[in-house]
């Protein structure tokens, strides 16, 4: 399949997965990938648990090693960033002024994290997780710090407060909404991990506002909530969201709208132009309606789906979504998307910290969230990519359920 010159724009998760597939399912032409960092593509998940510690030290962090874009015989430009897309052309320009040409490009450009708007949002010490350098300055800090404040109760804000209160410092959590994890998990997992934090000494602020933030000589000291509060902070993690990365794709033109909108084949509105990872939004057979998702699974299955498409092997994007956390000593892992749902039923001990809660749509599986239960998880997410019905609702909550019963009945 003749697909000429490949340029990848961004240097993260999905892109470099993307070359890398690409040359294993023998594309022959030149591949150039351009990132805005100055470094290598790196892991980000370890950026808000072991790397904060210093059990996972920088050079664990490389997704592959320093010779591996001269092996495979790959260009990467570093920190000169692409900024304009010439799709007449075929071609784009980096900031240095220097233009590359491709005949197919793939646009990998990640997601950015959603700012606070509040007075003192700019004072040092006040960091929002995204980059190894952020991680950098956030370790150092930390090492410094007494009081931690982190904005917004979803996934790596927790992970910061459960490293951060691992560490010995005073950590405060305060989110907006009704309760943990809002927008990711069902209300038993959210209850749970909101006990796991309160037991281990954090400070959970529910419906709660940041409206200030307060500091001397520029950096800050003191939060202001919207109900009067006032906070010790030497530092505040800001973990609010993110926005997609799609100014680029918007300006060249393309369709865009909470993301660069693609079809089943990750293609873009633009033609030889394609968009994986956070920046994507694609329709998904587990979704009634399309959607884009911040994770590593997300961004490697479809840097492999586009790559073998341009390698002669073109099918649609259909992977299970799956998720994983680890927080106050426990792992969380979610497969399949769960929204909307009908029936939750709990399988296993919430007390005794092993459970697995299994989501229905009108009484077909369509997910779950499992705490130090793998088994669970691998196998709804063998189940859901099988399209098989899985155990009914009334089985779940049958006592002694076990799903591995059930896989091995139904084959």
């Amino acid at each position: 399949m003749d697909t000429g010159p490949v340029v990848v724009v961004g240097a993260g998760q999905a892109a470099l997965e993307a070359t890398a597939a690409l040359r294993a399912g023998g594309h022959t032409e030149p591949i150039t990938l351009v990132g805005a960092e100055t470094v290598p593509p790196y892991a980000r998940p370890p950026l808000s648990k072991g790397f904060l510690t210093g059990r996972v030290g920088t050079d664990e962090l490389w997704l592959r090693p320093e010779s591996f874009f001269a092996r495979q015989d790959v260009t990467s430009v570093l920190g000169d960033p692409v900024v304009e897309i010439d799709r007449d052309a075929d071609r784009v320009r980096l900031a240095s002024g220097e233009w590359i040409g491709y005949g197919t490009l793939i646009l990998a450009t990640g997601s950015s994290p959603r700012r606070l708007s509040v007075p003192g949002a700019g004072l040092e010490g006040v960091v929002a997780l995204r980059s190894l350098s952020d991680a950098e300055e956030l370790r150092c800090a930390l090492r410094e710090a007494g009081d931690l404040l982190v904005v917004g109760g979803g996934f790596i804000g927790l992970e910061v407060a459960s490293v951060a209160r691992g560490l010995g410092l005073r950590v405060t959590v305060v989110e907006a909404g009704p309760r943990l994890m809002g927008r990711s998990v069902g209300g038993t997992l959210s209850a749970h991990l909101a006990a796991l934090h309160r037991a281990g000494g954090t400070r959970v602020l529910l419906e709660r506002e940041l409206v200030a933030l307060r500091g001397e000589r520029g950096r800050v000291q003191v939060a202001e909530l919207n109900d009067g509060t006032r906070l010790a902070a030497d530092v505040v993690v800001v973990g609010i969201g993110a926005l997609p990365n799609t100014a680029l794709a918007a300006q060249a033109g393309l369709t865009t709208g909470n993301g660069v909108v693609v079809d089943r084949w990750l293609r873009t509105s633009g033609r030889n132009v394609y968009a994986i990872g956070d920046c994507a939004r694609f329709p998904t057979p587990h979704a009634a309606r399309p959607v884009r998702l911040e994770s590593v699974q997300n961004a490697s299955d479809q840097a492999r789906c586009v790559a073998a498409g341009l390698t002669g092997n073109r099918r649609p994007y259909t992977s299970v979504p799956w998720f994983w956390t680890e927080q106050c000593g426990v792992r969380v892992q979610m497969a399949g998307l769960t929204l909307p749902h009908d029936r939750a039923v709990v399988s296993g001990s919430a007390a005794e910290g092993r459970f697995t809660v299994f989501r229905f749509r009108d009484g077909r599986l369509v997910g779950a969230e499992s705490v130090n239960r793998s088994a669970d998880h691998m196998i709804t997410r063998r189940l859901l990519a099988d399209g098989a019905a899985g155990p009914a609702p009334d089985e779940v909550a049958r006592p002694g359920f076990d799903i591995r019963r059930h896989l091995s009945r139904t084959g």
